[in-house]
């Protein structure tokens, strides 16, 4: 038996909590820069693997830094002074039963044609330095990550995951907005750079939405298409809101810019990370997508860790699916928290403890729900191994 518990959550539903705060980190933020790149690596790494040996290898890339550059920007495109400096950092298997793998460069081809993909307005080589620095892994946790034949691996660290659903109308302001600025609303309007950062803030029934939006020189050319691009954005992510919530909604774009003075969110590579904004993996989003203060988070990255038995990013990503699972298919629960504990050396389908903690509507009652919620969290550990299956993929978010 699984060690499973189900209890009642103490505390109210943050729906209904007089103050909650959220906030995402866009697809271009520094921090987010460096999730991407070590995830894109860590699936290259993978593919690596199970193209030459037929299973993945231990490493890890999940220490990966961005140091900020420098620019000029002007209406009408300015230049990059300085390059931004990203540096892979981690651990990597570059030996195996005699054969060698060209896991650095693999890792440098993932990180250019990620950003490549998110970053078209950077130069890469020019506006961007990419180095990687990949050792190789400690011989305990080498030993640990699994033996060939056995079917469930051992978590690699004494650690946990958290998730929690349903989503607050909030939280799914604050996420989709981000998405649609960085999807069709970026495709549309190309002044609009992938460093977007959104923080939302309820008050009672009142929700206040603040963007963050760098802005592309080149495509803005004078003050007036500058404030037409805020007012722009503005526009999108009120509609979006007022689409989810039927509550009052505020929303202000780029809230440090001094029109009279000159100074404002205006950027050659569409990212805070040309002037002075560092970042790092597992400083931004959960593997939810979002920083929920009003509930319990892991302090984990997710982004960079091997799928295999990495408790950092497994445990992370099927919290989140179990609860998700469980809202989905069990009636009258309005809040869920589940928190997943693993020991390191034990199997990853054998938690230390899988605890599960609800709030339900009126007239239910936790013993209503229990045998079911366990059943479901007990199905989705049995089958923690198609995590790492879809992880490596790339079938599933991190951040």
């Amino acid at each position: 038996m699984r060690n499973v518990r189900v209890s009642e959550l103490d505390r109210g539903a943050v729906e209904d909590q007089d103050v909650e705060i959220v906030e995402r980190k866009g697809v271009g933020h520094p921090d987010s820069v460096c999730d991407g790149v070590a995830e894109a690596v860590s699936r290259a790494l993978s593919e690596l693997y199970l193209e030459r040996v037929g299973k993945v290898l231990h490493y890890n890339t999940d220490e990966t830094q961005l140091v900020a550059g420098h620019a000029a920007p002007a209406f009408g495109g300015g230049e990059v002074l300085e390059p931004i400096y990203l540096l892979i950092v981690g651990r990597a298997t570059k030996t195996y039963e005699g054969e060698q793998f060209p896991v650095e460069s693999t890792a440098l081809s993932a990180a250019h044609d990620y950003l490549a993909t998110v970053a078209p307005e950077l130069d890469l080589g020019t506006d961007v330095v990419v180095d990687v620095k990949l050792g190789e892994g400690s011989g305990d946790l080498q030993s640990v990550f699994g033996e060939d034949g056995v079917e469930v691996p051992m978590a690699n660290d004494t650690s946990y995951g958290v998730g929690h659903a349903p989503l607050t109308e909030t939280e799914r302001v604050v996420l989709e907005a981000e998405r649609e600025l960085n999807g069709p609303y970026a495709e549309e309007n190309p002044e609009l750079g992938p460093d977007v950062k959104i923080m939302g803030k309820r008050e009672g029934d009142h929700l206040d939405v603040t963007v963050a939006a760098a802005m592309v020189d080149r495509h803005v050319e004078d003050m007036a298409a500058y404030t037409d691009a805020v007012a722009g954005v503005r526009e999108r992510v009120t509609e979006l809101a007022e689409s989810i919530t039927d509550r009052s909604v505020s929303v202000e774009v780029n809230t440090a810019d001094d029109l009279d003075a000159g100074s404002i969110y205006l950027t050659t590579t569409g990212l805070s990370a040309e002037q002075g904004d560092d970042g790092s993996v597992g400083r931004g989003n959960r593997a939810n997508g979002l920083i929920t203060p009003n509930r319990p988070m892991s302090m984990e990255a997710t982004s960079g860790k091997n799928p295999v038995n990495h408790i950092g990013k497994i445990y992370n990503l099927l919290s989140t699916e179990v609860a998700e699972a469980v809202v989905d298919e069990v009636d009258g629960i309005r809040d869920l928290q589940v928190r997943i504990l693993s020991q390191i050396g034990r199997p990853i389908d054998q938690p230390h403890v899988a605890d599960a903690r609800l709030v339900t509507e009126d007239g239910v009652t936790v013993g209503d729900v229990e045998s079911e919620v366990e059943t479901i969290v007990d199905e989705k550990l049995a089958d923690v191994t198609s995590v790492t299956e879809r992880a490596v993929r790339g079938e599933l978010t991190t951040f």
